[in-house]
């Protein structure tokens, strides 16, 4: 989880931050060559990851519970609590009441959201390379069971890039691989479009990040069929140069300007800038 900065409040001390960090004066009497203590913001983030972690082991606790629990002040883990719901990982819910409920208004218990369990190890790349593992086993293994893969690849793409196709479709022809790239974006691929390093040839399709790239290293049918929709999306055949599932930084793909030809496609191959073999096409998640 990534937290905002905020400083540690009220007298109770950080336990996650250690002796060390306890409290400014002990920082300055640290013993030479010793290692700094963590700065406030290291502090902070580290009791929000606590009281985050709280939530989820005990389910819905209120401000009063967390402090008991994580032995700091209510005033503290409310001021933890607000920047999590700032940061949509726990949301406030009226905490259910058994029996006879008393004066007053009743508490507030926090509970975390999809994005806040989202944040903590799961074993989403597991469960997937066990789905496509079945569906390769139950199409009879070898050639059949990688055409089953393949099959399933190309129906999950088809109906992503439709969520696409209106913002390539309705975009300049010039501008259709920027804006394919902002609709990657908005589904967690962080891709950016830029120049090829011949600007006159063709441009370059960058995705920074891949949701399932462990995933795709062992099944390249997903990259494939992303490669394949991305030449339909945009009316033209399409390069992978380098891809995250093979080990490279970043998944490139190459697209050509219209009329560039078979000399586009020869330049793509001599400028990329990482190793690309013939198998790395299919190394790229969808």
């Amino acid at each position: 989880m990534k937290y905002a900065s905020e400083e540690q409040e009220g007298p109770a001390v950080d336990q996650t931050a250690g002796p060390a960090a306890s409290a400014p004066e002990q920082t300055e009497r640290s013993a030479p060559g010793a290692a700094p203590a963590p700065a406030p913001h290291d502090e902070a983030q580290g009791t929000r990851n606590r009281v985050a972690r709280s939530i989820l082991d005990h389910g819905p606790s209120t401000a009063a519970e967390l402090a008991l629990r994580l032995g700091l002040t209510q005033a503290a883990v409310r001021r933890h609590l607000d920047a999590l719901a700032t940061e949509g990982v726990v949301e406030p819910r009226e905490k259910r009441v058994y029996g006879t409920r008393g004066r007053g208004r009743p508490a507030k218990a926090f509970v975390l959201t999809d994005c806040g369990r989202d944040a903590f190890d799961q074993a989403y790349d597991q469960l997937a390379s066990d789905a496509l593992r079945w569906i390769a086993q139950s199409a009879g293994g070898g050639e059949e069971g990688e055409a089953a893969v393949a099959a399933f690849a190309r129906a999950r793409l088809a109906a992503q890039a439709e969520g696409y196709r209106k913002a390539v479709e309705t975009a300049d022809p010039e501008a259709r691989t920027e804006a394919l790239a902002k609709a990657l974006t908005a589904d967690g691929y962080a891709a950016t479009a830029r120049s090829a390093p011949n600007p006159q040839l063709g441009e370059q399709l960058c995705q920074h990040h891949c949701p399932v790239a462990h995933v795709a290293e062992q099944y390249p049918q997903l990259c494939e069929a992303e490669t394949e929709v991305f030449s339909r999306l945009l009316g033209t055949h399409v390069q992978r140069l380098a891809t995250i599932a093979h080990g490279d930084g970043v998944c490139t793909t190459f697209i050509p300007k219209g009329g560039a030809g078979k000399a586009a496609h020869s330049t793509a191959r001599t400028t990329k800038t990482t190793t690309a073999s013939a198998s790395t096409a299919g190394r790229n998640p969808a």
